[in-house]
Order: structure tokens, then sequence, then C-alpha cells
């Protein structure tokens, strides 16, 4: 693991009046651009060539500068990473860019600022990992399984790492988990060896709100001696398994995809939100303890409520969701703590732009 101390070395070097913003064109880039852009930043892309001419289309969301590569593992080259610290750079890492560059490479190999804390990357995508940080924050969570041969139910079964929910598949039996292990195999859409996590499926309405966490302002939940924390949307996710479901309903039990191909808006009665702030404080609680600094910025609770157990915390996506991008003008939430239009996008710069004015950038920072 790079030491922190190395990160802000550079840190330091930086020229705070010419900080830009950078991370790969995928996942919520474009929100990323345009809210780094409103906070008077400039934006750099790093993309395949296929993708730099539309990125380059959305004049109030492309990026400012475009650096493009054949591959993405060449950011961990001395010379690209050289380039951005020269630039003055401060990735905003998203999900794609964890999944593309990956996470050991960004915790062993990847020097460049990052905002957020990097030990979040072991702790989001290691699933056993994971389950302690959920277990200590004393969330409601979905019961796992050691292995296939203890299944007595229906589980879900899923992959290490953000792969929006590619390879993962339903299972009620030993016999049926190998089966469709063996048939994805064969799709070659999980590789040999791949680990699993097998978890009690839960039943009810998936909701996945996302939150941000100022270091920077004052606690204003009981569980944080420290920091704001924010919910500024909640989304629900399109996967394939709903239009297989409507389309086939034949097929639904031969093979269940849960990739996501989109999101849309959601709200919970607002009696809810005590229960996912209240957990959302818990995890941070949490994370503060088994990772220090702990979370930082945005992050996502993935969940599914029941009336009969209330909301089960199934994941935590330690860093800006996809999700996030139906709200690039602000959610029905963002107007209870800003008076202007606020994304999550936007609201990284505006964490970033004040710890600046304030000489605390590099408590943001690793």
């Amino acid at each position: 693991m790079i030491p922190r101390e190395k990160i802000l070395e550079t840190l330091n070097r930086y020229s705070e009046s010419d900080i830009k913003l950078a991370t790969i064109c995928s996942h919520s880039a474009l929100q990323i651009f345009h809210g780094a852009k409103l906070e008077g930043f400039g934006t750099i892309g790093i993309t395949l060539p296929r993708s730099k001419p539309y990125y380059e289309s959305f004049p109030k969301a492309g990026p400012d500068e475009v650096l493009e590569v054949d591959n993405y593992r060449e950011i961990l080259g001395e010379d690209f990473q050289r380039r951005l610290v020269e630039e003055n750079a401060l990735i905003i890492p998203h999900g794609s860019f964890v999944e593309y560059v990956g996470a050991e490479n960004l915790k062993e190999k990847f020097y460049v600022p990052m905002f957020g804390n990097r030990l979040t990357l072991d702790w989001e995508g290691d699933r056993k990992k994971q389950e302690i940080w959920l277990r200590e924050a004393g969330v409601k969570t979905p019961r796992k399984f050691k292995s296939p041969e203890e299944i007595d139910r229906r589980v879900i079964v899923k992959l290490h790492g953000a792969k929006g929910g590619r390879g993962y598949f339903t299972a009620s039996s030993p016999e049926e988990f190998y089966s469709k292990i063996d048939d994805l195999k064969k799709r070659n859409l999980i590789e040999e060896g791949a680990e699993t996590v097998i978890e009690e499926f839960i039943a009810g309405v998936r909701y996945y709100p996302h939150f941000f966490l100022s270091l920077l302002e004052d606690a204003n939940v009981p569980e944080l001696d420290y920091g704001r924390l924010e919910l500024l949307g909640i989304d629900r996710r399109l996967e394939v398994v709903d239009e297989l479901y409507r389309g086939f309903p034949d097929a639904f039990e031969d093979y269940l995809d849960y990739t996501v191909t989109g999101n849309t808006p959601a709200i919970v009665r607002e009696k809810f939100i005590v229960d996912l702030l209240e957990d959302a404080a818990k995890v941070v609680k949490a994370s503060r303890k088994l990772f220090a600094p702990g979370l930082i910025g945005p992050f996502c609770l993935e969940t599914v409520y029941h009336p009969s157990r209330g909301f089960t915390v199934f994941e935590v996506s330690a860093r800006i969701v996809a999700g996030t991008n139906l709200y690039t003008q602000g959610s029905p939430y963002t107007p209870y703590y800003f008076d202007e239009p606020m994304s999550m996008g936007r609201r990284i710069a505006r964490e970033i732009r004040n710890a600046l004015k304030q000489g605390k950038l590099d408590q943001l920072i690793y």
C-alpha cells in the first residue's frame, strides 16, 4: 500500500491555484466534469480513442483536456502518472475507474493524489472485509453462507469488485449453484476460480440512497462526533433480470442476469429517512474505527426494504455511484442543504473548493 505520506508529499508540490479534477470518461464522468466546471476547476478526461469525440460533444460537461489511452492500465505508467501530477490533477474515483485500473493497482502502484480515502478500496472490494465492516456498524445484513453446500433457501451469488451486477445469479440448492457456475463459465461471464459471495436473497423493494460525508462541516447526526452527513438522493436500478421477467417469464429461473443498465429516481416515505441516515451514520462511524480516517465524500448504501424486516443493508459503495447521474440539477433532498442546484459531482468539487479556502485539502486526499 502506498503510504499516505508519499501521496501528500506529491500534493504539497501542487499549485493550488491550478488544481484540475480528473477521471476516466465513463460511469459518472460527465456529472463530475460538469460539477467541477461550475465550481471553477479545470477538468481532465482519460479516455479510449472511440469515446473521445462523444465526451467532447457535451459543451457544458465535456473535459477541458483529454488524455487518450489504448488500455486503461496505461494510467499506471510512470510517464502518464508524472503528466497527471504536472497538471495538478486530483483523481475522482468512480466504479469504472476502480474496475478498469484495478483496486490493487490503485493501492500499490498509483501515486497520483485521489479524492477520498484510498483504504476504502480494500474494504469496498473485498466482500469478506465489507461483511466485517457492516457487522461492526451494527446494521441489519443478509445471512451469509460459507459454502454452496450450506444453501437451504433462495440465495444470491455475487462476485468481488465493482462489476455492476455482471455474473450475479440466484440459486436454491447446491446443485443449482454448481450448475449455474458452470453455465457462466461456458458463457465467459466469470473466470475460472473467481471468488463468490453467497448471501440470503431478501425479498422487498430495493433502494440505493446516496450520501456525502463532509469533514469540513459540523456534525449533524447523533452517531458522529464530527462531519456532516448529507442525503443527496435515492435511486433504484434497472437490471436485465427485470426485463427478462417481464418479457420472458419462462426464462426467469434458467438464467438471471443482474447487470445494471440504468437507474430510476426514487424517494422514500419521510419517516424512513431517519432509518437510512441512522444506518449511514453507523457505517461511517465503523469505517473510522476500521480504516481511519474512514469514509470521505460520497458513498451509497445498497438496501432492500420489507415491512416485517425494515431496511437490510447488503452492500456499501464507498465512492460516487452511477445512480447519482439522475440528479445533475439536484434531487428532491438537495434543497434541504443547498440554495442552488447540487449534483454529487458538484458536491465533490464544492468540498475540494472549500478545503482549498480553509487550507485543509490534505484532509480529503489519499
